[in-house]
């Protein structure tokens, strides 16, 4: 069953609602981190090098909601926001990013319901990310919900690159200068480069060791 406020009062509903997305968070981020671990004792690799989860703000979730021409209400969040519980994964190289997202993806109680590869495909400004909606069983006392998150999975220079555009686009809200738009792509380039680069270097120094080497 998916998830929906079981309270008809705004304040409790909404108190409700972030219980459950932060268990999602929990959820979501303890399964990472046991595959990071078990890839470590089996590969003697991480891929993973950090986690960063949050629950989106009030404001933007109405925000996003006018986006899509609906009502602020908490039933409208549950069922058209999908990045309420956001969990980013920060990893080293670009091979990384799909490892674990195939990981995610045997896990058998997640479901995973889509799936934006700005790796392939990145987008106009040169974002690069991987993006999944997934569901996953959160376990309350009189029932079990199914509660959406997304997962954004990434390198470290991505998210550098990211972060500062985020940082940007607020600063000049929404309307960034035509010369740092272009600056930005450029930079987007140079972290495309960067990720080649380094994915190359690491393959090389693995082969040559026999193992699953990682650069430091």
């Amino acid at each position: 069953m998916m998830y929906k406020p079981s309270s008809g009062d705004e304040v409790d509903s909404w108190q409700e609602v972030q219980l459950v997305y932060n268990a999602a968070l929990k959820e979501v981020g303890t399964k990472l981190e046991i595959l990071n671990d078990e890839f470590q004792h089996v590969h003697r690799y991480n891929p993973i090098e950090h986690i960063k989860t949050r629950i989106k703000s009030s404001e933007s979730i109405v925000k996003k909601l006018k986006k899509y021409g609906k009502e602020s209400t908490i039933e409208n969040m549950v069922e058209y926001v999908n990045d309420i519980a956001g969990v980013r994964v920060i990893c080293s190289f670009t091979s990384d990013i799909y490892r674990i997202a195939e990981m995610i993806g045997r896990q058998s109680d997640i479901t995973v319901l889509s799936v934006k590869d700005y790796i392939a495909n990145p987008k106009p400004s040169g974002y690069k990310s991987y993006h999944m909606i997934i569901s996953v069983p959160i376990f309350l006392s009189n029932r079990v919900v199914e509660t959406k998150a997304e997962i954004q999975i990434r390198t470290v220079a991505m998210d550098f690159w990211a972060t500062l555009e985020h940082k940007i686009h607020y600063k000049f809200e929404g309307d960034v200068p035509e010369h740092i738009e272009a600056e930005l792509v450029e930079c987007a380039q140079m972290v495309s480069s960067l990720d080649a680069k380094m994915l190359s270097l690491n393959e090389e120094v693995r082969r040559a060791s026999g193992t699953e080497a990682e650069m430091y």
